[in-house]
């Protein structure tokens, strides 16, 4: 093993996507690797870094969960093409089925580090308040990849009153579908919840078993494979409300501040790849989703990057990711999925600068 001593919110066009087939990942049909066969489950690593056996003794293992989610790519594709190393890391990729299941790994301590969207991580602070997590980047902003896909034959939001739908068994899923349905004056009590894994969500529409569903890509794509559906509402019509980012233990990022920044230099790296070389780094990100090189870009157009460069005055104090989780934490108690007084992640741009140095 040998130890080798990159842009705005970069937008993939500001159009709705059909997130596809399954999120195994919440927020499938793929094939290479099928989270559905091959859920990691990961022994705690103490403190989540190992250092690498019999190798280069500056080269650092370091696990990264990863669930379906085209914004969750990045990370992999640092791996495949060796921008890790170039770091002095090297990227073990524990695959889960969904965000749920990092989230319960986070609780039972397994994970030190998590691809979660930011009602996820608000949600993990009720639930281990001394482990609320640490932002330290801001991966995606989502802006059409979350979807609420229903039944060709509905012609509004409005008629899934009373009719069954299928959500996720997190806050993720209610969270959307309640955006949805405030738009028509329902709420979540207005509607037959049906709790599911994002994976069984377009069999369930195929079978007629729901007739509408929160979901992402890649189960979205998949959906709208099997099923007669369409996507009526999107997160592209509540900007700023929903974004994927890198949570962190708090002790472990009081210990690991430098490996972080270099972990952030890998994802930045691969971002650089993906726009410089995309017949390379497509392809290889929309395989691990099971999807087509096209399926993915089209997915990627729900979705608003932002580089390093511009991630400091995102994560400062008062910064729009801060507002973001405090508007979070509101929209979530007035929903009752939440306790009022619950904590709120803390937000640092301490490793994006270290990470710009």
């Amino acid at each position: 093993m040998h130890c080798r001593p990159v842009r705005p919110w970069t937008r993939l066009r500001d159009r709705p996507t059909d997130r596809h087939s399954h999120r195994h990942s919440h927020r499938h049909s793929h094939r290479p690797i099928h989270p559905r066969r091959s859920q990691a489950r990961w022994l705690t690593l103490p403190a989540a870094l190992l250092l690498a056996a019999g190798c280069n003794p500056f080269v650092q293992q370091l696990a990264v969960p990863v669930s379906q989610w085209p914004g969750y790519e990045f990370f992999p594709l640092a791996h495949a093409r060796n921008l890790d190393r170039r770091e002095g890391l090297k990227l073990q990729l524990p695959v889960f089925a969904n965000p749920q299941d990092i989230v319960h790994a986070y609780l039972r301590g397994d994970v030190q580090i998590a691809q979660l969207t930011t009602v996820e991580a608000v949600d993990l602070c009720k639930r281990v308040p001394k482990r609320c997590p640490v932002v330290v980047l801001v991966l995606d902003e989502s802006r059409g990849g979350d979807q609420v896909l229903v039944h060709r034959s509905l012609a509004s939001i409005a008629k899934l009153r009373g009719k069954p739908v299928a959500i996720t068994p997190s806050t993720l899923g209610p969270f959307v579908l309640s955006r949805a349905l405030a738009r028509h004056g329902l709420g979540l009590g207005d509607v037959d919840l049906r709790p599911m894994p994002l994976e069984t969500m377009p069999q369930a529409l195929a079978r007629g078993e729901v007739v509408a569903a929160a979901l992402f890509p890649p189960f979205s794509e998949e959906a709208q494979r099997l099923a007669p559906v369409r996507p009526l509402f999107t997160s592209r019509e509540i900007p700023g409300e929903i974004f994927d980012v890198l949570a962190v233990d708090p002790g472990f990022y009081r210990q690991n501040r430098d490996l972080l920044a270099r972990l952030l230099r890998a994802w930045q790296a691969a971002h650089s790849l993906r726009q410089t070389r995309p017949a390379e780094a497509v392809p290889l990100m929309a395989r691990r989703e099971g999807l087509t090189a096209e399926e993915f870009s089209r997915a990627e157009q729900g979705l608003v990057y932002a580089p390093l460069a511009e991630q400091r005055a995102v994560l400062l104090p008062g910064g729009l990711l801060q507002r973001n989780l405090q508007a979070v934490h509101r929209v979530q108690e007035h929903l009752g999925l939440l306790t009022p007084g619950a904590p709120l992640p803390s937000v640092s741009d301490a490793a994006v600068t270290a990470a710009l140095r």
